[in-house]
């Protein structure tokens, strides 16, 4: 089929205000939130409905177009970039809540729904989502699925992998199946599993069946500073070591610290070369023990100022700083570059250190917000696209920090996926062998390789 017969075939199924190829049209759809990498679809859809989804995919998996879904957009790692000669999925419109249900802490939603909007709905059951990303008022619950998304709570109650029970998707080939099942226990292999976090790489997620967490009794936040990130680090190795398990552990830098303040007013201690931000939740005589237990560690790290947030309103002036940080840092920088990589708790005061030596070797400024919990960096990397070479130092950095997780026992990934911006990365963590097992699942699924053509792997 030519491209024309196939645009002539989509317009059967959209109306004009729902299928985009005007040039103006598709310019919101060329990149996600890696910027730097751009692609022009050959059209974009919109559907309002699951079929028109599945009618999509039916079309592009007999005329072999490929196709990319989207939410979004929030993607840091390029996971939706389009494919040339292909179209996207737009998929905001599909975001419809089915169904709370209470009784067995469930929520039924599309894929188009806001993660934030999902604890919105369980709020009146004493009820909420707790994977909550930075971006989690607009990211999408689709979107998550995609990259195993986490965020700030994935410390204690884990990731997006660990609160989906089941999934209505429809394959590459046009199939549409249903994985997983309502219940908490599953039987026979984890189709679930395998298809979250694998970047779209699998068809279209339509449906997602999600767990609920009852909300804590009560919250115990405390915002400690220190006089370098090395310190910061340390002291959270500390926390772990008291064998606590807190809900939430953060960290910020300076940079990260000045963003914060001029987006939002977080009032953070001023003059600290880094913060950590440390939250106990759950029964509150259980909380007031751990936290006793905690502030024992805190006291004892070599934090300077001490804060104990006094009440809910003062909690989530902490909490604002850091969730607006990403978007915070823009005000410091024209460009940056957000790496996603993860290291060991143990080694986590030492991969500071190594990126503070690598901002002073590149003379390139670094701001460091990320989950210190389970050892997720998320420095960003800051530099002008409009300077010659400007945009490849900071590349070739963020490469070298990929380099230190692995050389860690890491990860090149915690949570934004690897997408376009790191498949170069993949063959320096996993051996032959192992790439040849994923390719072989990826072919045995989508021998066309159709869907989210060119993420995760080098072709």
């Amino acid at each position: 089929m030519t491209t024309q017969k196939f645009l002539e075939a989509l317009t059967k199924l959209f109306p004009g205000d729902r299928l985009l190829t005007e040039p103006a049209e598709l310019v919101p759809y060329e990149s996600d939130a890696l910027t730097a990498y751009r692609r022009r679809p050959l059209a974009v859809v919109i559907p309002e409905s699951q079929s028109e989804v599945i009618d999509t995919v039916q079309l592009c998996a007999g005329h072999k177009v490929p196709f990319v879904p989207r939410g979004s957009g929030t993607s840091l790692s390029g996971g939706s970039l389009p494919v040339e000669g292909g179209i996207v999925i737009a998929l905001n419109r599909l975001n419809r809540i089915l169904k709370i249900d209470p009784e067995n802490r469930l929520a039924i939603v599309e894929v188009g729904v806001p993660n934030l909007d999902v604890s919105k709905a369980a709020a009146p059951f004493g009820l909420y989502y707790a994977p909550d990303p930075s971006s989690q008022p607009i990211c999408t619950i689709g979107g998550n699925l995609a990259f195993n998304s986490g965020g700030a709570h994935c410390l204690k109650f884990g990731m997006t992998s660990n609160h989906v029970l089941r999934i209505k998707a429809v394959l590459p080939d046009g199939e549409v199946v249903q994985l997983g099942g309502d219940s908490f226990e599953s039987i026979g292999p984890d189709l679930v599993g395998l298809f979250v976090g694998s970047e779209g790489l699998f068809g279209v997620a339509l449906e997602v069946t999600l767990r609920l967490t009852p909300k804590p009794e009560v919250y115990r936040t405390v915002l400690a500073s220190y006089d370098s990130l090395e310190a910061a680090g340390n002291a959270v190795s500390q926390v772990v070591a008291a064998g606590l398990l807190p809900g939430a552990m953060e960290m910020m830098d300076e940079l990260a610290i000045e963003a914060a303040e001029a987006a939002v007013q977080a009032n953070y201690p001023p003059g600290a070369a880094a913060l950590l931000i440390v939250e106990m939740d759950g029964e509150v005589k259980q909380v007031e023990v751990d936290f006793e237990r905690l502030m024992q560690v805190i006291n004892a790290s070599g934090a300077g100022e001490i804060r104990i947030a006094q009440d809910d309103a003062d909690r989530m002036r902490i909490w604002k700083g850091r969730k607006s940080a990403f978007s915070a840092v823009g005000r410091l920088s024209p460009d940056y570059i957000v790496q996603d990589g993860v290291v060991p708790r143990s080694r986590l005061g030492s991969a500071l250190a190594e990126i503070d030596r690598l901002s002073e070797q590149y003379d390139i400024r670094v701001a460091n917000v990320f989950h210190a919990g389970d050892g997720n960096l998320h420095p960003l990397i800051l530099y002008d696209g409009n300077q010659s070479g400007a945009l490849e130092r900071a590349e070739s950095m963020a490469g070298e920090i990929l380099q230190l997780c692995i050389d860690f026992q890491g990860s090149i990934t915690g949570e934004h996926g690897v997408g376009i911006e790191k498949r170069e990365y993949l063959p320096k963590m996993f051996n032959e062998a192992e790439i040849g097992t994923m390719l072989s699942i990826r072919s045995a699924i989508d021998p066309d390789e159709i869907s989210n053509q060119g993420k995760m792997f080098i072709n």
